[in-house]
């Protein structure tokens, strides 16, 4: 009887029930998670994604954290916790604290660096075009495509509606790329810019009023909602995450929303994505294609906010340093930061770290209208 015990124990171990192909994600959410410490890349969202992976991967039939709910059982831990990643809820909260992170004084400053912002969006439409044409369906390509908008959340909010199956890749994909901007903007701006372009110096920007700061969120909203109305998840919680930041009358709300809100959301929906990642989604051919069109996406976003501001500098007498067009994407504030690092490297008092986070905060507006226009067109 003992031994009969024994025996099945062991045949309900996870040592008895696990295959190599989980064995392999396990390792490869160990990698993440050491190289999100030791590297410092992105550790607040690489950790808790490369810890669900290693759960996801343990078998989950015996371990039931991913059980479903039925025949009046209560389902596993996980599954509930990633009801919010399936319905879309996290990646607007995520808006929120963004918003109440986000000063958009730059941009309301120089009004005309939005275009700057929409110009590193054509990043998300050819790796779209480009993922059609290599078999992808049409709404599998739209997710994929996000990837170029440098924003993590609306390419995970696109992937939940689109292509569940494949959030997994493209969130790995979209955030190892942000994480890897202190080394791919600099090369792309170097080759794409002169040393003269570099040390172009910038007229410092005006100073923008409170009642300025207050009406941006406000009619931004209204406005992107009435022509994108899809983007109004994104739009609107990014907005009013800034209005209770910039009104003076709700810092408590702000702090919530910047602090307690956001880095409890990040935990939960890092950790929905890792758990969705399973040897049978990344062990594919798919797999190499999303990373490969990831990074064609992130590198035409960069070189098409660079190659506007040089075509702007065209036509305008005060020029743009075509440095701060590669931060157009939405990774804020770490591609404004690493153009301000670039231009100090070519002339060490120049200063276009403000400049940059014009552009820098319209990416994030512009990545959740493209989502909008995807969602609303197909």
């Amino acid at each position: 009887m003992v031994l009969e015990d024994m025996l099945y124990f062991f045949s309900s171990s996870g040592f008895m029930n696990i295959s190599l192909s989980q064995v392999f994600m396990i390792i490869l959410g160990l990698i993440i998670i050491y190289i999100a410490i030791s590297k410092h890349a992105e550790p607040l969202l690489l950790i808790p994604l490369g810890f669900g992976m290693i759960i996801a991967n343990i078998p989950p039939e015996v371990t039931g954290v991913l059980m479903q709910p039925e025949n009046g059982q209560p389902g596993g831990l996980l599954w509930y916790i990633k009801l919010g990643l399936d319905k879309g809820i996290y990646p607007p909260l995520i808006f929120l604290g963004i918003g109440a992170l986000t000063d958009f004084s730059y941009l309301i400053a120089n009004p005309k660096l939005i275009l700057l912002g929409g110009a590193a969006q054509i990043g998300i439409f050819i790796s779209f075009i480009l993922a059609n044409l290599i078999g992808f369906n049409i709404n599998s390509a739209a997710a994929i495509g996000m990837i170029g908008g440098a924003d993590g959340p609306t390419s995970i909010y696109l992937a939940s509606k689109f292509s569940p199956d494949l959030l997994p890749v493209i969130a790995v994909a979209a955030y190892s790329y942000i994480s890897v901007i202190p080394i791919l903007q600099p090369f792309i701006s170097k080759m794409l810019t002169t040393k003269r372009e570099r040390k172009i110096r910038m007229r410092r920007l005006r100073v923008v009023s409170k009642r300025e700061r207050i009406i941006f969120p406000i009619v931004t909203t209204i406005l992107v909602s009435l022509i994108v109305p899809q983007s109004l998840p994104l739009i609107g919680m990014l907005m009013l995450g800034n209005l209770l930041k910039e009104s003076g009358v709700t810092g408590r709300l702000a702090e919530a929303a910047s602090r307690f809100i956001l880095d409890t959301v990040t935990i939960l929906l890092m950790l929905s994505v890792g758990v969705k990642a399973t040897a049978e989604v990344f062990l594919s051919m798919v797999t190499l294609k999303i990373i490969l069109l990831g990074a064609i996406a992130f590198i035409v976003a960069m070189a098409s906010g660079i190659g506007f501001a040089k075509l702007m500098n065209l036509f305008s007498k005060e020029k743009i340093n075509p440095l701060i067009g590669a931060a157009g994407v939405s990774a804020v504030p770490n591609s404004a930061r690493v153009a301000q690092h670039i231009a100090q490297e070519t002339d060490p008092g120049n200063f276009i770290l403000m400049h940059a986070m014009g552009p820098n905060v319209a990416g994030v507006i512009g990545s959740a209208i493209a989502a909008g226009m995807f969602l609303s067109v197909l």
